[in-house]
């Protein structure tokens, strides 16, 4: 008994961590980006503020597949993903965001906390 108690103590504290920065929102995208992209991410951003992430999703998957050059795309993606439970998916998605925005140089996406909660950064 001792040890499940154990183990579901430590489960706890390990997902704290997560949920603690769960409430990290989506990004807008650069000035002068894709037309496509950033009518579509825009959508995102009003559907997940009306707490809709599984319709944000959707429009943040049509944003990345107009420009899936731009970091922001992948980590609006992910920060859906992982609000409606896809953490194997959200990772994926901030990891790819981390790469560009090192190349880009976006110092909000590089400290974020639930991407780098993610990527155990």
């Amino acid at each position: 008994m001792r040890i499940i108690i154990t183990v579901l103590f430590t489960l706890v504290l390990i997902s704290l961590p997560l949920t603690a920065v769960a409430k990290e929102g989506p990004m807008e995208l650069p000035a002068g980006s894709d037309k496509g992209a950033d009518m579509h991410n825009k959508a995102g951003i009003k559907h997940w503020g009306m707490g809709h992430a599984d319709e944000a999703l959707k429009h943040f998957k049509e944003a990345s597949a107009a420009d899936g050059s731009l970091a922001e795309t992948h980590f609006n993606e992910a920060v859906a993903l992982d609000a409606l439970g896809e953490h194997g998916a959200a990772t994926m998605h901030f990891g790819v965001a981390k790469k560009l925005a090192t190349k880009s140089g976006n110092k909000n996406i590089l400290s974020s906390p639930i991407l780098n909660g993610h990527l155990g950064h």
